[in-house]
């Protein structure tokens, strides 16, 4: 498998900062997520990869091993209160912590380490008015794939 493209429906959840403690008599620590949703989101991350991935012959589902690049689009939740000529999503949640999840939930599924992301490409807009909020992600593999250029478009316009 060198290229897998697929879209999650749903509002995109950040990974915040885990969190340890040592409940008072406990030998051992208590990890917290800052999101208690994001479990939940990334299960639905893995669902769509693995669905993407069964349209594949079975000798083609092996995870990619060398460096990928992964191209992320964020369309988030568009306020009723908001001007239909902005687009561009500036409030939180982050892009990064956005990113983090959705790798953390293609690892093992789709490659074999988020370290393998070598080219990161990523957006965050709102979704068009009537469009659901929704995630596309595209992964290659970077062997034999030309590095992208400024006038070569990542993803279409469907905001």
């Amino acid at each position: 498998m060198t290229r897998i493209a697929f879209t999650i429906f749903g509002d995109a959840q950040p990974q915040g900062s885990t969190r340890a403690f040592v409940p008072a008599g406990w030998k051992r620590a208590i990890l917290t997520s800052a999101n208690p949703k994001l479990k939940s989101w990334r299960q639905l991350v893995t669902e769509a990869a693995n669905v993407a991935i069964a349209r594949y012959p079975e000798p083609d589902r092996s995870l990619m091993l060398d460096g990928v690049r992964l191209s992320i689009a964020f369309y988030m939740p568009r306020p009723k209160s908001l001007k239909k000529t902005r687009t561009a999503h500036t409030t939180k949640p982050d892009i990064d912590k956005l990113v983090r999840a959705i790798c953390d939930a293609l690892s093992q599924v789709v490659f074999r380490d988020d370290s393998q992301v070598c080219e990161l490409v990523t957006m965050k807009h709102y979704a068009a008015e009537g469009k659901p909020p929704r995630v596309e992600v595209v992964v290659e593999a970077t062997a034999g794939v030309l590095p992208l250029t400024r006038h070569q478009p990542l993803f279409e316009q469907v905001m």
